[in-house]
């Protein structure tokens, strides 16, 4: 049975057809990439993916249960759990704070005024683990505003991690980053799918990326699912070039 399953998914915005008649599987433990020109629908295949938005027709199934009209927040508590374009972060707290009021809402206890000595130990315990697995632990203590964009990067994913995903979505994960910032993103992608066992789906437009460490390829074009499969069998198929990747493909 597939972890995250989409049956002829549509969303209409009017006359705009964002996203059209879209069937999509993907099993526990893959490393997904979502693929395609600016407009062809990636974003608003997160966002019915995660309850942004709701579909026009079809169905969103998660672990064998029909999402379809589950609000985010039931989404997340199912163990959805997404990034965004623009970084979605405190600029004006600490690392440790940002990952701290995730891990506190995670366990249901934020803006509690007082906690027991054992859960303020656990709460400090998991923020720590979080921020030395993103590899930021150096940088606990800065504020985040003061941060390089990368890095205000992976504290997003962090604050991601806090609620215990069982599936993550990163929509362009590595945009704006420099090469620098680019390899430790990948790296931290690539360790969180290994190492912890992860279901990751990503947007991304650069193709390195996306043919370096995706295990298989979806790729939209003007809303439609244009073509899907292994690294290989995307960069061969002749309506991929042409739409999209061009000499891209064989790099």
């Amino acid at each position: 049975m597939s972890l995250l399953r989409l049956d002829s998914v549509s969303r209409h915005f009017g006359k705009l057809q964002a996203v059209q008649d879209v069937s999509f599987a993907m099993d526990a433990g893959e490393l997904r990439a979502i693929i395609g020109p600016n407009g062809a629908g990636k974003t608003t295949f997160f966002n019915l993916i995660t309850g942004f938005v709701p579909p026009t027709s079809g169905d969103v199934w998660f672990d064998g249960e029909s999402i379809r009209d589950k609000p985010v927040v039931y989404r997340v508590r199912k163990g959805i759990v997404r990034t965004f374009q623009i970084t979605e972060v405190f600029p004006d707290l600490s690392v440790y704070e940002n990952v701290r009021f995730g891990v506190e809402t995670a366990q249901g206890v934020n803006g509690r005024p007082w906690l027991p000595r054992d859960k303020r130990t656990a709460i400090a315990r998991r923020t720590d683990e979080l921020i030395e697995v993103v590899g930021l632990a150096a940088k606990a203590d800065r504020v985040v505003s003061e941060l390089a964009h990368g890095d205000q990067r992976v504290v997003e994913i962090a604050v991601a991690l806090t609620m215990n995903p069982r599936l993550l979505l990163l929509d362009e994960p590595t945009a704006g980053m420099g090469d620098a910032e680019t390899d430790h993103m990948v790296n931290l992608i690539r360790r969180l799918h290994s190492e912890r066992g992860l279901s990751i789906l990503f947007i991304e437009h650069d193709m390195q990326i996306v043919f370096g460490i995706a295990q298989k390829i979806t790729v939209l074009d003007r809303g439609r699912l244009l073509a899907e499969g292994t690294p290989a069998e995307v960069s061969a198929n002749e309506a991929v070039r042409a739409a999209y990747l061009g000499e891209e493909a064989k790099a």
